[in-house]
């Protein structure tokens, strides 16, 4: 299992805007490098990628989720 952590603070967004469908969602694929949501700080936006390939788990932040640097974000088990 890996651990996708916030690298600053800031709100976790699981949606590239309002309206729009989640980047994924539990127990979807993703390949490394995929964008998981982003994470904004004074209306700069930072994508989140997977660090690996794997099946998405369990969400330990919500959407619009405040979150430090060190927090785990969602949880993969890799394939």
């Amino acid at each position: 299992m890996t651990d996708i952590i916030s690298p600053l603070p800031g709100v976790f967004y699981r949606r590239p805007g309002p309206g729009k469908d989640p980047y994924i969602e539990t127990g979807d694929a993703v390949d490394a490098g995929q964008t998981i949501g982003v994470i904004e700080i004074m209306k700069q936006f930072s994508e989140i990628p997977a660090p690996v390939a794997g099946i998405v788990g369990e969400f330990l932040v919500g959407d619009n989720g405040a979150v430090n640097p060190g927090d785990v974000i969602v949880t993969i088990t890799e394939a």
